[in-house]
């Protein structure tokens, strides 16, 4: 007969079940994880834009394991909503063609097919700071996204990334607060 405690042994079990739990559920290194393998490229991307195009109701950017993302959230679109986003020397601004410059190794010039103004030509959207559209710091490759104007149905940005980096674009349903939005996704990745 064992006269092995079974305390000991309960806890051992325990023990390596919290392991187990916790190894699966701590959140991987982007460097280290194997799971990073993107299979974007860096070559321009674009969709030919639907109607209605809707408007531009917002732009936010956040950070994943593997990339970061800057999205365009539409209200009174589809999912259908056109863009057309590039690597670019400089991003010129809507209707003047004025340099836009951002920090970055890269210049990924973002255009929707939607204005940020409606029919009687009332903003929709209006960034408080052009030049810090939103708030990119602690991004690893996202280095700046300024406001670069919306001009006759689209609206432009000068996305400043660390290095031209592969990308891919993708429209959504949805838009926070509009049942009947879209959102425009540009994620950049880390690495290649």
């Amino acid at each position: 007969m064992d006269r092995t405690p079974a305390r000991p042994r309960v806890l051992a079990v325990v023990l390596l079940a919290t392991i187990a739990l916790l190894g699966g559920a701590l959140p991987a290194q982007a460097s280290d994880d194997p799971w990073c393998s993107i299979r974007w490229g860096s070559l321009p991307e674009a969709a030919a834009p639907a109607y209605p195009s809707g408007t531009v109701a917002d732009v936010r950017a956040g950070q994943h394991p593997c990339f970061d993302r800057l999205v365009v959230d539409l209200h009174a679109a589809y999912a259908t909503s056109g863009y057309a986003v590039r690597y670019v020397d400089q991003v010129g601004a809507q209707g003047s063609g004025t340099p836009v410059h951002v920090r970055g190794g890269a210049v990924l010039q973002v255009i929707v097919g939607a204005p940020a103004y409606d029919d009687a030509y009332r903003p929709t959207h209006q960034p408080t700071d052009p030049i810090e559209v939103v708030d990119v710091v602690g991004s690893r490759t996202l280095r700046q996204v300024a406001w670069a104007g919306s001009f006759e149905g689209q609206t432009s940005l000068a996305v400043g990334t660390r290095a031209r980096l592969p990308f891919r674009v993708f429209v959504l349903d949805g838009a926070p607060g509009a049942a009947d939005g879209a959102r425009v996704v540009v994620d950049v990745a880390h690495h290649w």
